[in-house]
């Protein structure tokens, strides 16, 4: 299939996006957020996907985040150019293509509840806009459709520039097969960071993440003593992650509104989530300093030297 294997490394984090205290996009502390993950070695960064609040950005801001952002660190940045309307995911894509972004990341099309063929056609369309490298993003919990490993096989198999899968759907036997099927040409990653060891126990090469916000060090190590055999450390480092994993997410605080209070907590000015996600829960913020504090001990015991 002519595809570069690992281009993007296997520590990417799903980038939040920076909002001052009235609600507007905030550049400058955005690009202090990628910096940061950049020093903490991270490997490449979405941009303006689901963690970056990507439904309520208007085009302008999208391309205003790709731009800044792909101008301020020396890693891939990825952008998330994709909607639930294929016209429009399309016009993004191309636009994306115009700027230093490394790669963009076409997610199922949400709210319409399209049919295989409908979901096929529409990445197509946004693999077809571009020269750049596509990851597919499949996430049913906020879709409403989980991509069909026969529609990967077919886009794979139809795209040479569609490169990898952003995996969040929980079904570590479909992955298997997506792997086996595609082989080592095609970058399987984690979408959801409690499944990362499990998946790359069938081959996936790592996380698109969003944990990885404060626990990249975490990640890497994990990853490395993954890969080189030692699989009772990356077992003892991903029960360390255990407490993250619960915080990052769920009905209480969905993401991405823990992590816009862990990076404030880190120092951070992020702001909050536009509605309708809004403001967090009361108890957040002392569940996000409980959790650093964890991990500290953590990185101690491991030797992990973390910035934070």
């Amino acid at each position: 299939m002519g595809r570069a294997l690992d281009q993007f490394g296997s520590v990417v984090t799903a980038m939040i996006t920076a909002f001052d205290e009235d609600g507007e996009l905030d550049l400058d502390a955005t690009v202090s957020v990628a910096k940061y993950l950049e020093t903490a070695g991270n490997s490449a960064l979405v941009v303006s996907g689901t963690t970056g609040e990507a439904s309520t950005l208007t085009d302008d801001e999208k391309l205003s985040i790709w731009d800044a952002v792909s101008s301020s660190v020396n890693i891939p940045v990825i952008a998330g150019s994709g909607s639930n309307d294929t016209l429009h995911s399309v016009s993004l894509t191309k636009q994306a293509t115009k700027l230093k972004i490394a790669g963009v990341l076409a997610v199922a099309p949400y709210y319409n509840r399209p049919p295989q063929s409908g979901i096929f056609g529409h990445i197509r369309e946004m693999a077809n806009a571009t020269d750049l490298p596509v990851i597919i993003y499949d996430i049913p919990v906020r879709t409403g459709r989980k991509i069909a490993t026969s529609t990967i096989f077919e886009l794979a198999n139809s795209c040479d520039n569609i490169v990898g899968l952003k995996d969040a759907a929980g079904d570590p036997s479909a992955t298997a097969t997506v792997i086996a099927g595609l082989g080592s040409g095609f970058d399987v990653y984690s979408g959801d960071d409690a499944m990362t060891l499990p998946l790359m126990a069938v081959g996936a090469i790592g996380a698109i993440g969003v944990a990885t916000h404060w626990a990249s060090e975490f990640f890497s190590a994990m990853i490395e003593a993954f890969n080189s055999g030692d699989h009772r450390r990356a077992m003892s480092i991903n029960a360390a992650l255990f407490e993250s994993y619960g915080f990052e997410t769920g009905d209480f605080a969905p993401n991405p509104m823990p992590t816009k209070v862990m990076m404030n907590e880190m120092g951070f000015r992020v702001g909050q989530c536009r509605l309708p996600m809004g403001a967090p829960p009361l108890g957040l913020q002392e569940d996000a300093k409980r959790v650093l504090a964890n991990l500290k001990e953590s990185a101690q015991n491991y030797s992990i030297k973390v910035n934070f």
